[in-house]
């Protein structure tokens, strides 16, 4: 079993920058691939970012944020990060932590994360 932490989150100005935690208990968490979602008031959960898992090199970003957020995995740590940089108004909403298998299903499907986190709430103000 593994249970996800996320942390980070806050309210920030348009321009400025956050970097997401996501903490991991769990001794395979270095042979999952993790992924990062979010979901605005009112809209459905969206895509973010993913990472593979650590034997692998893989990184995985929608476009609404390639370029400005970046990816990375701690895994001496147990912990995936999302640096967010430039953030925008629209990045506004409840950023989730997943993980789940290495090797099926697509880094964009919700549904091959098995495991998930309660979530952190960035705000970007204009």
């Amino acid at each position: 079993q593994v249970q996800l932490v996320e942390s980070g989150g806050g309210l920030v100005q348009a321009g400025g920058s956050l970097r997401l935690s996501c903490a991991a208990s769990g001794r395979i968490f270095s042979t999952l691939a993790v992924g990062w979602f979010r979901q605005a008031p009112g809209k459905e959960r969206e895509f973010v970012a993913a990472i593979s898992w650590s034997g692998d090199s893989t990184y995985v970003y929608a476009d609404s944020v390639k370029g400005r957020f970046t990816i990375s995995r701690d895994d001496a740590k147990n912990t995936v990060y999302l640096q967010m940089n430039s953030l925008k108004p629209e990045d506004t909403a409840a950023y989730y932590c997943a993980a789940g298998s290495a090797y099926s299903g697509s880094y964009y499907d919700s549904g091959r994360y098995k495991y998930w986190g309660q979530g952190t709430q960035v705000t970007v103000s204009s």
